[in-house]
């Protein structure tokens, strides 16, 4: 079984130090899920999905989420329960979700129904824009229960991605307080 089937953490440390915030105080906790055939990034299709790798897309991520105080977790599951019990657990200690389902973003009801679930903020993410490609890709049965979706800009992607849910979440705290 590959090692990235599990819940990968990082701390400020492991990142070269502080956040550049207060101490190691972290503004937000975010799980990052990669689904299925994603861990081939780098080799499947780069004509579609670039040639940048899974670990150079969760590097990019780590960089942008220390540099704005935010933990950052991610996992990557090819198996569709495995994905599910991550979202589960991340109700427990996670403020909001980044999530690129791959293939079971047009028909995991079982995903969408665990992200409706857990009712933390979730950005859905795509390498290639899913609204471009074949008929089949065009429907996201995820994005209904997110915020909103983000395709089309390859690993960049992810980093607008998790922008726009670490400004939902700065927003939803002002507004709090």
């Amino acid at each position: 079984m590959s090692g990235y089937n599990q819940l990968c953490k990082y701390s400020m440390n492991d990142l070269g130090g502080q956040s550049g915030m207060e101490g190691d105080k972290v503004a937000h906790r975010i799980l990052c899920i990669h689904g299925p055939n994603l861990n081939l990034l780098g080799m499947r299709e780069p004509d579609v999905y670039g040639a940048v790798t899974l670990e150079e897309v969760d590097r990019r991520l780590q960089e942008y989420a220390h540099a704005r105080g935010l933990e950052l977790r991610v996992f990557q599951s090819n198996h569709e329960g495995a994905i599910i019990d991550a979202i589960h657990e991340a109700a427990g200690w996670a403020d909001g979700l980044l999530v690129n389902p791959g293939a079971y973003t047009h028909y995991s009801y079982a995903i969408r129904d665990a992200i409706a679930a857990v009712k933390l903020p979730a950005v859905e993410v795509h390498l290639s824009n899913i609204h471009a490609r074949e008929p089949f890709r065009h429907t996201s049965v995820i994005a209904p229960v997110c915020l909103g979706q983000i395709a089309g800009f390859g690993w960049h992607s992810y980093v607008l991605g998790l922008q726009a849910l670490s400004h939902h979440l700065e927003s939803a705290a002002s507004s709090r307080a």
